[in-house]
């Protein structure tokens, strides 16, 4: 469908882009975007622009973040010797959300996942082996998806981690096969993280 202006089309366009949004919610959402007061929209634009400016990936944890450090790794009250390794900021949030966790996390940035052309190399693995050999951390908690990909990055942590002197355990079976755990509703997955095993004992025995 031709748009009768050039700069709508171009705004359409780039709505597009955005993860889940089709081009006729893109038309809706920029046609609501061109009724706004000017204020609104300046106020709107402003915003993602100071987003992009001023939000930062945490030194330690990758986390998000408006400092060099984020908010978790910063506060004391966390348990810092308790580390959630997890896909993205989306599980992050997820599991903050359950309030049953009291530890601090590492943002991967992603899964292994040969597919789409993503291996360990791609992600922030080397940063996490740095934390557990550098810092006094006593257990990594692997909470990621469980599809392939994510079993697959899951068991290469293991083996990566299994010489060094730290538990790795695994969050319990409480988020089904091939879920993600930003889907998962809250009392699931905070009793997935209340009652984690080890990981060995999670792995297929055959």
């Amino acid at each position: 469908m031709q748009l009768p202006s050039k700069w709508m089309e171009q705004a359409v366009d780039q709505l597009a882009t955005l993860p889940g949004v089709g081009r006729k919610t893109a038309l809706r959402l920029a046609l609501h975007l061109l009724q706004r007061g000017d204020d609104q929209v300046e106020r709107f634009t402003r915003a993602i622009d100071q987003m992009k400016a001023n939000t930062y990936s945490c030194q330690r944890c990758h986390n998000l973040s408006d400092d060099p450090l984020c908010g978790i790794c910063s506060n004391p009250n966390r348990t810092s010797g308790v580390v959630c390794v997890v896909e993205d900021i989306r599980d992050v949030l997820a599991i903050e959300s359950t309030r049953e966790f009291a530890g601090t996390y590492h943002v991967l940035g992603g899964i292994i996942s040969p597919m789409d052309g993503i291996g360990p190399s791609d992600l922030n693995l080397a940063t996490l082996l740095e934390r557990v050999e550098g810092e006094e951390i006593k257990e990594i908690i692997l909470a990621l998806s469980t599809t392939m990909e994510g079993e697959t990055t899951s068991y290469y942590l293991y083996r990566k981690l299994a010489p060094l002197d730290v538990s790795v355990t695994t969050i319990a079976r409480g988020v089904s096969v091939g879920g993600e755990l930003e889907y998962a509703d809250e009392v699931t997955l905070g009793r997935s993280i209340a009652q984690r095993v080890p990981y060995e004992k999670a792995l297929p025995r055959g």
